[in-house]
């Protein structure tokens, strides 16, 4: 049975002017798409950011609303530029809207494409990624309009090492604000603050600004503020950065929990 692009979910009312996005947590494929993919990468769907809608899911007791795909980015990236315009241009690898290859430049289709025609990704732009994306302004407008303003933390994690990006690990925490032009600076320094509150490598913007989501929705000026975290998987899930570690999860969740009450108590 298909299953809905995305999902919104709120146990209770909205008692916070903040709102969780995680993109990339998606593990579904529409029917009429799941065919195309090779079977053994089915299997392994790399590239995906494993279970962190699970490890942000405290944050429905403190009356935050999260929006999460269900679907995986290979269908269609929800955080890259639906003009496909690069994120970033210092030569790394940066796979597009609807990316015909893996992290590592490994293909993920059977006839082995090296694009996806116009046509096709448009089509799943209006299915899947306006959809999302629709859903997100929505909470932010109702957000805005509950609270005076709304902050959009956008919820990421990646390998600690993707030799096509960085050669060497990544730090273990990255806020990306867009150069600081996505969020107050208020909020920039209380996240940061917060966050270096551990004895985890913090970086700001550094290697990664933030994708589609904080550089579109991060408008100070209109009263919505965005920030991404980008953290390495081996901080909440075993070595093998798939399976569930309930050690390291409580640690970083202990982490988390005080960052997003704090951002979410501070008026920017």
């Amino acid at each position: 049975m298909e299953v809905a692009p995305f999902e919104v979910k709120l146990l209770n009312e909205q008692k916070l002017p903040l709102i969780i996005s995680v993109p990339h947590c998606g593990k579904r494929f529409p029917v009429e798409l799941i065919d195309d993919f090779l079977p053994e990468k089915l299997i392994d769907l790399d590239d995906t950011d494993w279970l962190v809608d699970e490890l942000y899911a405290f944050v429905y007791n403190l009356g935050i609303p999260m929006i999460k795909s269900n679907y995986h980015r290979w269908v269609i990236d929800l955080n890259r530029d639906p003009e496909n315009k690069p994120l970033y241009n210092d030569g790394r690898v940066i796979t597009a809207l609807c990316t015909t290859t893996d992290f590592l430049g490994n293909t993920i289709y059977k006839d082995g494409r090296q694009s996806v025609s116009i046509e096709e990704t448009n089509r799943r732009k209006k299915l899947y990624f306006d959809s999302y994306h629709q859903a997100l302004q929505k909470l932010i407008e109702e957000t805005k309009n509950k609270f005076g303003y709304a902050i959009v933390w956008d919820c990421h994690s990646i390998r600690s090492i993707v030799p096509s990006i960085r050669s060497n690990r990544f730090p273990d925490l990255i806020l990306g604000t867009a150069d600081e032009q996505s969020a107050s600076q208020v909020l920039i320094g209380t996240a940061l603050h917060q966050l270096k509150q551990s004895n985890w490598q913090v970086n700001h913007n550094e290697p990664f600004k933030g994708g589609y989501i904080t550089r579109h929705y991060g408008q100070p000026t209109n009263h919505v503020h965005a920030l991404q975290l980008e953290m390495c998987k081996d901080l909440y899930l075993m070595d093998d950065e798939k399976t569930w570690s309930e050690e390291r999860a409580n640690r970083i969740q202990k982490l988390l929990f005080q960052t997003i009450k704090q951002i979410s108590q501070t008026k920017p």
